[in-house]
Order: structure tokens, then sequence, then C-alpha cells
């Protein structure tokens, strides 16, 4: 049985893993689950988030971190940790993951509501019920009120990304775990095609391209 990643296509921690497998050319099942019923989760790792990564040999991951080191340990080459810089992508990474990725997330939320207003009611009632409980009442009705404040943060802080990318093609000038966290959270910023990575960050524009191309990404399901 080949590897099988569990999925939501419009998290970036998914977009992350996908693209690791991709690296590593590691061919996986993608399952998409319904974002209600998560039977599939549930059934393959005893829990509702994503991504799970079930191996071949049956051991099941959960965290885009932890999937991330375990493929670095059964797939060593090509490698994320390029020479001298293990501890640099560590921290890059964990940046991305935990500090960047709040700030990208409020913006990119109006669009990932359409997402799954398209897929239904239920979904989209779900969604919002996931982070008004998480983060307090109307929460998302404020993220759409607090559009464009939210996605003039989301540039500023993408901004130092943006610098160093305009003068390197990737964070710290070879490939690794930090390209990969970057390129989930702006994969998930460009879902919908109606927020793409503006124009005046070309560095970022050319760094997502690049990464794109390590194969082609799922589109996202109509």
């Amino acid at each position: 049985m080949k590897p099988r990643l569990y999925q939501f296509v419009a998290s970036p921690f998914c977009a992350k893993v996908r693209k690791l497998l991709e690296y590593k050319g590691v061919e996986a099942e993608i399952v998409e689950v319904d974002y209600l019923e998560r039977k599939e989760l549930l059934a393959a790792s005893g829990q509702i988030m994503v991504p799970v990564l079930t191996l071949e040999s049956g051991e099941t991951l959960v965290d885009s971190h932890r999937i991330a080191m375990r493929l670095e340990e059964l797939y060593p080459d090509p490698t994320i940790f390029p020479p001298g810089q293990y501890g640099l992508h560590l921290v890059l990474a964990n940046h991305i993951d935990h500090e960047i990725h709040p700030v990208l997330s409020r913006a990119g939320l109006p669009d990932k509501l359409a997402h799954y207003r398209r897929q239904g009611p239920d979904r989209e009632a779900f969604f919002k019920l996931i982070r008004d409980s998480r983060y307090g009442a109307g929460f998302c009705e404020r993220m759409v009120a607090e559009r464009e404040a939210n996605w003039d943060r989301a540039m500023e802080a993408l901004l130092p990304f943006e610098k160093q990318l305009v003068a390197s093609p990737f964070l710290t000038g070879r490939i690794g775990l930090a390209d990969f966290a970057l390129y989930g959270q702006l994969y998930s910023l460009t879902l919908t095609g109606n927020r793409a990575i503006p124009a005046d960050m070309p560095g970022l524009r050319a760094f997502f391209g690049r990464m794109d191309r390590i194969s082609a990404a799922p589109e996202p399901p109509a």
C-alpha cells in the first residue's frame, strides 16, 4: 500500500506536506477528507486534525513538523537540512508555522470561508463554528470586515521574506525545511485566486513558482 496523506486542500500545513512528499519522491495517495464528517481521519488516527500521513509500514503520523522529520529519517536524500543549517531551518520553520501562520490565516480567512461555502451551507457553518469557538463569537464576520487591514498586516509580515528572496532563490540559499513551511502558507493565501501574491513582491512570487514547479500542486475541488 502506498503512503496515504489525509488532508484538507485549504490547509497550509497539508500543502507543506504534499510538497515535501513530492520533493522526496514519495508517491502518496491523497485523501481529501470530508470537512464535516472526518470519518477517514478518525479511522486512520483516532483524531480529527490534518495533516495525517499513514506510511507503507502502517505507521501513522500527525502534525506537519513530525511528518517532515520522519520523512527526513526515512528518505534522507534529497535532504531538507542543507549542511550547517539544521538549527537555522528548525528555527525558521517554527517561526513560519507559529508566528507567520496566524497573521496569514486571518488575511486568508474570507477566501477559506468562500471555499467551504461552495461545498455547502453545513460545511461553511462548521468552519465558522470551529473558528468562533476558538477565537470568540463573530470571529469570521470580523475577519471579513477587517479584510483589508488583515491583508496589509500579512504583507508586512511577509516583507522580510520578500527582501531575502529577491536576492536568493531560497531562504538560506539552498532549499530546506523552512522553504516548505513558507510555501504552505503562501499556497493557502492563493487558494481561490481572489488574492494572489502581489506584483510588488517579485521575490515571493518567483519563490512560490519555483517551489510549485517541484511538481504540480493539486487543484482545489470545485
